[in-house]
């Protein structure tokens, strides 16, 4: 059982049990409740966290959990609604007024309810994280001589040439800074590229996340779409052509959410495309770890064809290991890095030391190659497992390209089907599943869902939840 379903279940049974004391009233110990419901001591605190924070109960160190005292009168409602005029108040003098809007974001990041099957997310299960090389790591960091010191504000230097390493021996370590994740990379990126009302070319369909970065720094996404050999340069020259832009954001490996690669005859094109534009390519190269193990060789990153410094790099470690793994490099060469740098520095100071060198312990381990190739036997099993189970139980969703690496599959749904009922549908049949249209930067040319194999337990989780989705299917389809 998932440790955060035990929690959910562990929330619910206590809250019942809560009803029967009285304010004040002691609840049983922590070890009397991993006992009475033969679950971790971790299970029990975070159970209890949970009530805390709902006001049910108050938990005081070294004494235990109590009900909580009934909460006191309300304090008076205050008025907000001045905050309306103060928010927009600019709006008519910004070029393109910034939208900030975390929900495309959120669908991935936000934990189903219990005992619903999560196809919606976009980290590695426990199971799969090197929890076990991770902790090693970070306790072998924190030992280390002035681990706990500030870091040299672009990154510790040993992590920065680790990073160049990967870029395909075309980027130096000095190139090389070091970021909290690759969501803060795109968006020191983004920020240091294009000034507020500017044009910013983004794939289409292409990761929600950026394209919240760019409305919210006022940017104006325009798509380019892609096929299953990543963007088409003609379309890509014709955007740079009638916007003007000066920034073109770009998965060419295991693109999100298609799984394209940009293909060899393609790489070049694009890059040269971007360089007469006098453009920047961010390379959002996100998973490059994340292969699968018949992937075959993978190319390198765009940023070793490129000698003129047209390619912005980033490269996170966060999907291969956890989502509090926060380490990425932001790479660049010319002008444009001092740029960068100072953007990163006034947005974050720096990275934590320890995280630096618990990411310097982990690479650095015979862990990390192990972890590697057990993760990429485990997608590709989890990948087929998924598409044998959608093309035998659900073969009216149209799967255009299968992926070598990455953790999801990009769905079609029928003509005329209804996106946001069969991710209702489904959410009500115990499966939660992602939604196509915050991929889009404008209207989508049909509906689709994106569904995540790496969230998951394992085999049974697959099937069951292709089971579900195909009982939403049932309510939906029909009525298309």
């Amino acid at each position: 059982m998932h440790e955060r379903s035990s929690v959910g279940e562990l929330a619910n049974l206590l809250r019942k049990e809560v009803i029967r004391y009285s304010p004040g009233g002691k609840l049983p110990s922590s070890r009397a409740l991993v006992e009475q419901y033969r679950v971790s001591p971790v299970t029990v605190s975070r159970a209890l966290a949970a009530l805390a924070a709902e006001g049910l109960v108050v938990t005081r160190p070294g004494a235990g959990a109590f009900k909580a005292e009934p909460k006191a009168a309300a304090d008076p409602v205050g008025d907000t609604s001045w905050q309306q005029l103060a928010l927009s108040a600019d709006a008519a003098n910004e070029p393109v007024p910034r939208t900030v809007d975390a929900s495309g974001v959120l669908a991935s990041l936000a934990a189903p309810p219990a005992g619903v099957i999560e196809f919606s997310g976009g980290y590695l299960h426990a199971s799969l994280q090197p929890e076990r090389a991770m902790a090693a790591a970070l306790a072998r960091a924190g030992r280390r001589p002035g681990a706990w010191g500030r870091p040299p504000m672009d990154g510790l230097p040993e992590l920065r040439e680790w990073f160049a390493r990967g870029c395909g021996g075309a980027i130096a370590a000095s190139e090389v800074l070091i970021t909290a994740g690759g969501q803060s990379a795109l968006t020191t990126a983004l920020r240091a590229l294009a000034p507020p009302g500017a044009p910013v070319l983004v794939e289409s369909p292409t990761y929600p996340g950026m394209l919240a970065i760019a409305r919210a720094a006022g940017l104006r996404p325009v798509p380019v779409p892609v096929d299953t050999d990543g963007v088409r340069p003609d379309l890509l020259a014709s955007a740079f052509q009638a916007t003007g832009a000066r920034v073109f954001v770009c998965q060419p490996l295991f693109q999100n959410p298609t799984g394209a690669v940009l293909s060899p005859g393609r790489r070049a094109e694009v890059l040269r495309i971007t360089r007469e534009a006098g453009a920047f390519l961010v390379e959002d190269d996100f998973v490059r770890r994340l292969v699968h193990e018949d992937a075959g060789p993978l190319p390198p990153p765009l940023t070793a064809d490129d000698h003129d410094g047209v390619v912005v790099h980033v490269c996170s470690l966060t999907k291969a290991t956890s989502p509090s793994f926060r380490v990425c490099a932001l790479a660049a060469r010319g002008p444009v890095l001092e740029r960068l740098r100072a953007i990163q520095i006034v947005d974050h100071f720096f990275v934590p030391r320890p995280l630096q060198e618990a990411a310097l312990e982990l690479v650095g381990s015979p862990a990390w190659s192990r972890h590697l190739r057990t993760v990429a036997a485990e997608l590709k099993e989890r990948r087929n497992l998924m598409t044998a189970a959608l093309y035998q139980e659900i073969p009216e969703l149209a799967l255009p390209h299968i992926p070598s690496g990455g953790y999801h599959l990009w769905l079609r749904l029928p003509d005329g089907a209804d996106e946001a009922a069969l991710v209702s549908a489904a959410l009500r049949a115990g499966v939660a599943i992602t939604p196509g249209r915050p991929y889009f930067s404008a209207e989508p040319p049909a509906g689709h869902v994106r569904l995540s194999f790496a969230a998951l337990a394992g085999a049974a989780e697959i099937a069951e939840g292709v089971r579900r989705l195909r009982t939403a299917c049932d309510e939906v389809l029909g009525h298309a």
